[in-house]
């Protein structure tokens, strides 16, 4: 069952990864060097998405760490 759960922890860990990098940049860091001008959009269609599936694997990550850790 530890193997399991270690298994399923890094396939999570390996897909959250892969959408915080998919997910489209803002201007975060330019905004930190004087940047201004910056309009507010909403996330819309793919950005959505990918925020939500972010959110799903970063609880199922953590849920996965506390059952590895009580195990």
């Amino acid at each position: 069952m530890k193997d399991q759960l270690l298994i399923a922890q890094t396939i999570v860990s390996v897909l959250l990864v892969i959408l915080i990098l998919l997910q489209q940049r803002g201007t975060a860091l330019g905004s930190a060097f004087g940047g201004g001008g910056e309009v507010y959009s909403t996330r819309r269609g793919v950005q959505k998405k990918l925020m939500y599936g972010t959110v799903v694997l970063t609880v199922a990550f953590i849920v996965l760490a506390l059952l590895n850790l009580l195990s």
